[in-house]
């Protein structure tokens, strides 16, 4: 296994003027190669092995994907409303305890809209996959899940071989996505949570990729002032430094931020949290460049731009994504505001009716506190202190094939990978020193996506929450562990002998996680286990 590749350092001795700023100066300097491309110095297999790792884990998620053959948990909600999108265009509200016959292709809704508090995309990614495999099995209601939870792991793979610059390091962070048991339960079923971790993923990679982009066009047009300039740049050239306005992989960031936001709306922390980022990183940027005023010039010339780029098409991606709300005037909302005065009349009805629907949505989330056997408080998550219960169905009362004279049971326990799990809470310490200690960017990053996905939960105590909304944080714990690996098993400069001994310890880990996965497999999957061997998977009470 490679060590882990860093951009390469200033140079001990200071550079000739024009030497510091040809082009290939520069883009070692800012990119860690002399191209700005890592995808050459990574070879072919930074294609097919995240493509390898992705085909692993969608056999995982897809396999046997209509058991149990029954709605569990919230698909009660998220699949009802998808199958009303399919063959309505919006929510319709459905008579209670009608599960069962759902489930037998035997239920339709009424004839009145329903008042939902989750924006639509998620339910239109359930409803993908019914319109691709039908509305009569679990593999229909639940194939979209499957599918985002497939391509989270390419994703996270992807990102990670931006982040470390080695195949074999991302190869890791994938293998870990593919086995961990919390990504295989949510992705085997029919919730919004796996599509918002994957669009978490997905913005993350794009942070990353617009991170290259952008210092690879800065040296670029920095290069070409020298040239002009006989070697050097002009002072005046060099006091703010040029625009990098127009930048694509931005633009798709702030599509998929929408995107992001369309899922589940604490998908505003990672707007705000990755806008501040990359600015960031585009100020350091310019201050590696060699330009005086580089962090006026990155806050006006690269952070106006990317608000421009980032801010405004994820709102009009989101607004898009209720276009099948817009389309069907029956959908809960419309008409509230109809007799609204004042200013807001200026506003088009249908606007001001979706900001009212927002305005009561967020006052239900505010006071969401009704009390949940499965809910739990935010500074549990980081030990895995309460997984939820999707599943629990014995031979007496749910008729589980059981031979007689036994009693059998099929569990279905959203628990994560517990040794990488904890592995995640120690390596975020790792992270932390990293950064304080050695301002690495990388270190930066994952902290980054932490307190996006994680911090803001902290300041709601008292709300009904879940273990699962970890999903927005989830590739970063992952990421954390394999950066912490590479620290700590392969340090910059070791020995031949120290880099072998590394990567027996990263294999040796990789191999663990990958055990006590197969040993959680059947109350991951719903598989017919005893009771017996069901309490030898509960390691503490408050698993079970």
């Amino acid at each position: 296994m490679s060590q882990t590749a860093t951009p390469a350092r200033a140079h001990t001795a200071p550079l000739a003027p024009a030497s510091a700023f040809s082009l290939s100066s520069l883009m070692t300097r800012l990119t860690g190669t002399t191209t700005g491309s890592w995808r050459g110095v990574l070879g072919p297999a930074a294609f097919w092995v995240p493509l390898a790792i992705m085909l692993v884990a969608g056999l995982l998620r897809f396999w046997n994907l209509d058991h149990p053959g029954k709605i569990i948990f919230d698909e009660t909600y998220y699949v009802k409303d998808a199958w009303s999108y399919l063959h309505f265009g919006y929510e319709r509200e459905w008579p209670k305890d009608i599960d069962k016959a759902f489930a037998e292709g035997t239920a339709t809704p009424m004839d009145k809209p329903e008042y939902v508090v989750h924006p639509p995309l998620g339910k239109w990614i359930i409803t993908l996959g019914m319109l691709v495999f039908g509305t009569e099995s679990g593999l229909g209601w639940r194939a979209g899940s499957a599918l985002m939870g497939t391509l989270a792991v390419l994703f996270v793979t992807l990102a990670a071989q931006r982040l470390f610059r080695s195949v074999p390091l991302a190869a890791v962070a994938g293998i870990f996505m593919a086995v961990d048991g919390q990504q295989i339960v949510l992705s085997r079923t029919g919730i919004l949570d796996i599509s918002y971790g994957a669009l978490v993923a997905l913005c993350f990679y794009l942070v990353l990729v617009d991170r290259d982009w952008g210092r690879r066009r800065l040296a670029q047009k920095v290069a070409s002032a020298a040239q002009a300039g006989g070697g050097v740049p002009s002072k005046a050239f060099m006091s703010w430094g040029p625009w990098v306005a127009l930048r694509p992989w931005r633009i798709a960031l702030g599509i998929s931020l929408g995107a992001l936001c369309s899922i589940k709306w604490s998908g505003l922390a990672f707007v705000g949290v990755f806008g501040l980022l990359i600015v960031w990183w585009d100020c350091q940027a310019r201050r590696t460049a060699g330009i005086q005023h580089w962090l006026a010039a990155g806050a006006v010339r690269d952070g106006l731009p990317g608000f421009v780029q980032l801010v405004p098409v994820a709102l009009v991606t989101y607004v898009a994504t209720w276009t099948g709300w817009f389309l069907n005037p029956g959908a809960y909302g419309h008409g509230l505001t109809a007799k609204a005065t004042g200013w807001v009349t200026n506003i088009p009805e249908p606007l001001r009716d979706l900001w009212n629907y927002h305005s009561t949505a967020y006052t239900f989330h505010q006071g969401l506190t009704s009390p949940h056997p499965a809910a739990s408080n935010p500074w549990t998550w980081l030990f895995a202190g309460r997984p939820v219960l999707f599943q629990y169905d014995t031979s007496e009362s749910h008729g589980v094939p059981c031979d007689a004279g036994q009693s059998c049971i099929q569990v279905m326990t959203e628990l994560p990978n517990p040794v990488l799990w904890w592995a995640g809470t120690a390596a975020l310490l790792v992270v932390l020193w990293a950064f304080l200690a050695k301002r690495d960017w990388r270190a930066l990053a994952l902290l980054a996506g932490i307190v996006a996905g994680y911090v803001p939960w902290l300041f709601f105590p008292y709300r009904t929450m879940f273990i699962f909304y970890t999903t927005g944080y989830q590739p970063f714990m992952v990421l954390a562990v394999v950066y912490a690996l590479s620290l700590l098993a392969l340090p910059r400069g070791a020995s031949a002998t120290r880099i072998k001994v590394g990567t027996a310890v990263i294999l040796g880990f990789t191999a663990l996680v990958v055990v006590v996965s197969w040993w959680f497999w059947p109350v991951w999957t719903g598989q017919t286990i005893t009771p017996e061997m069901y309490r030898m998977r509960i390691w503490f009470p408050s698993w079970g």
